[in-house]
């Protein structure tokens, strides 16, 4: 019998870097995901293959389940997914019951450069198969904040905060903003590597509490707002307040300056992947014509309803 599991993508609207410190963050989990297909084989191992969006295959690995607690040197891949099984061990010895004699397939539904949680979708859906803790499986295999693991498994918008390694606060909101015809989502054609701006931020000092009082203002006015003016301002006080805690330009002064039509915010780590962009309908040639060719709706991004 074959079993599957989804999870979704995220994005991290507000509290980018601070989330990891306790701030709270407002996500949005996204219509594209991940899914995860597994079914027994007869065969003693684990046999693993991961498909693209596209539906080509870019991974595949059979595992030695009497090894796998071996660190795997010479494939990157391949060890950071021996890992992930490794710890769902750890957190359920009984899950090798599952493990044995099994064939597991991913298909992802974005584009893997996207940036839109490759990998906390895939423990996302591990923890579903291995029936463990997601956050206990983040924390054991990569570590981090968490919000996009929250994302993964809920039906719409969330107020995120990490208050300890035990205790995570997901709060269901609502965006129903009158202006969302005039969001987007923009692909800066390049990936982002979040390990590295974490450890950029980690190595300043840690923001004053202040600083933390004021992001989390800013998240809740920005649900309750209702005008896109407000909206464009309380976007353009949060870039500038985490850029001066990362000590980095705004990304719309550093790359669109010329840009008059609204306030471009960067989301999750500065410096690639998606930006949300506030506009008009000039917005789209805007972007189109500097080459940035993905430019994606807001209501087309964000998770519509929950899945059955």
């Amino acid at each position: 019998m074959e079993r599957s599991f989804h999870s979704n993508g995220k994005l991290l609207l507000t509290g980018e870097y601070l989330v990891l410190d306790g701030a709270e963050a407002l996500a949005i989990p996204t219509q594209k995901g991940q899914e995860l297909r597994v079914k027994a084989t007869g065969n003693h191992g684990l046999q693993w293959n991961s498909f693209d969006h596209e539906g080509a295959l870019w991974f595949t690995a059979d595992f030695d389940l009497a090894r796998l607690s071996d660190p795997i040197t010479d494939d990157p891949v391949k060890e950071q997914l021996r890992k992930l099984l490794s710890s769902c061990l750890a957190l359920n010895p009984q899950f090798a019951l599952e493990l044995k004699g099994t064939k597991a397939t991913t298909h992802l539904e974005f584009p893997r450069e996207w940036g839109l949680g490759s990998s906390s979708t895939l423990i996302n859906n591990l923890a579903q198969w291995a029936a463990v803790d997601p956050f206990a499986l983040l924390d054991a295999a990569f570590g981090g904040s968490g919000y996009d693991i929250a994302c993964a498994y809920s039906s719409g918008p969330i107020r995120y905060q990490k208050r300890s390694s035990e205790e995570r606060l997901v709060t269901p909101i609502s965006l129903d903003w009158p202006f969302t015809d005039r969001l987007y989502f923009v692909y800066l054609n390049q990936k982002m590597n979040s390990k590295l701006g974490i450890a950029r931020y980690r190595s300043k000092s840690k923001p004053q509490a202040k600083i933390f009082e004021t992001v989390n203002g800013l998240g809740e006015q920005l649900v309750l707002t209702r005008s896109k003016d407000e909206f464009d301002s309380l976007m353009l006080q949060h870039e500038e307040l985490i850029a001066q805690v990362i000590d980095q330009p705004r990304i719309q002064s550093e790359l669109f300056p010329d840009y008059q039509a609204g306030i471009i915010k960067s989301l999750g780590a500065w410096g690639g992947d998606f930006v949300l962009v506030s506009g008009d309908d000039t917005t789209a040639s805007y972007f189109s014509s500097r080459g940035y060719k993905t430019i994606i709706p807001f209501k087309e991004m964000v998770i519509k309803k929950p899945r059955s």
